[in-house]
């Protein structure tokens, strides 16, 4: 893994995530009918916010990543603390889910393991409710800091994803996202890898055969196939797709977030996939001098870069 890719990684994914917010939620035609093909930062959008302005997606990025740079390993306690925090802090856009994981934590009365399971169970009878992408969204610089050690990688997605979503197509849908991220920062698709891996660890858990079949022939689906949802399922889908099948960087984010749906987090989860497919050299510098949080990404990445791999 180089640098470049490392950093790709997470500059992708925030690039994703602001060139999608203002779109948030309209669908394909309404993006074509407004913009064309929306290809620059813009403002306004359901929030109401500056080009460039990043989401939950990439701020709770940015609490994992500060979490991994600080302790040098993956501390679920810390990450949740954080989490926390950030809440309090009164972010514009939160995730029902999170919000209801971040009330319960913020009491102190249930530690992360519970809450998780808490709010899974309160869910669990409503199909695909506690299913949201609300933690696949944020998990990418797990894979920086753990491309080589699949195991550890596998631990500390699926902790990430319990804090708030514990059903078990989030939690392997995260191990399947970082899994893929790793093998794109050492140069490979291995996407059949980590499916394999995910089918053999998840045997009977509810929904992850599901989400393995969803995202199993990704290079060989229809556009019209794949549907931007707020379903963890959908959105994998979709983001594997739009990365994995493109021919550059700013081909896959511009795909993905014309596509429509939550284009923010497609567009994040498709620009850490690309960032680390195509490296930052190949993130256009007219999406990353938009972005404000931009020299602390690139600073937290480079510190989880070096936690344990070496450039090759």
């Amino acid at each position: 893994m180089t640098l470049d890719k490392a950093r790709g990684t997470l500059l992708g994914l925030a690039c994703g995530d602001a060139l999608g917010r203002p779109v948030e939620f309209k669908s394909r035609r309404a993006i074509q009918d407004k913009h064309g093909t929306l290809t620059e930062m813009v403002g306004g959008g359901t929030w109401n916010k500056p080009a460039g302005t990043v989401t939950d997606d990439t701020e709770q990025t940015l609490c994992i990543a500060r979490s991994l740079g600080e302790n040098g390993e993956f501390v679920p306690e810390d990450v949740a603390c954080r989490f926390v925090d950030w809440y309090e802090a009164g972010p514009f856009d939160i995730g029902n889910m999170t919000r209801d994981a971040l009330r319960r934590l913020r009491g102190n009365e249930e530690s992360w393991h519970e809450v998780g399971e808490a709010v899974y169970e309160d869910l669990r009878t409503q199909p695909n409710a506690g299913a949201g992408n609300g933690s696949v969204m944020r998990c990418a610089p797990i894979a920086v800091a753990y491309t080589d050690d699949h195991d550890e990688l596998f631990r500390a997605s699926f902790d990430s994803s319990w804090i708030t979503h514990a059903d078990p197509r989030c939690t392997y849908g995260c191990a399947l996202l970082n899994r893929v991220i790793a093998g794109l920062l050492n140069g490979k698709d291995e996407l059949d890898k980590a499916i394999e891996f995910c089918r053999e660890n998840g045997d009977g858990e509810t929904g992850v055969e599901e989400l393995l079949v969803a995202v199993e022939d990704v290079h060989g689906i229809d556009e019209d196939e794949v549907s931007g949802t707020g379903y963890v399922v959908d959105t994998l889908q979709a983001s594997l797709y739009y990365s994995l099948t493109a021919d550059s960087f700013e081909d896959a984010v511009v795909n993905a977030v014309n596509g429509g749906g939550d284009t923010d987090t497609v567009g994040a989860v498709t620009g850490a996939l690309a960032g680390a497919m195509f490296g930052e050299s190949n993130v256009p510098e007219r999406w990353i001098s938009e972005i404000d949080e931009i020299d602390e990404i690139r600073a937290l990445a480079t510190d989880i870069h070096a936690l344990g791999v070496n450039d090759e």
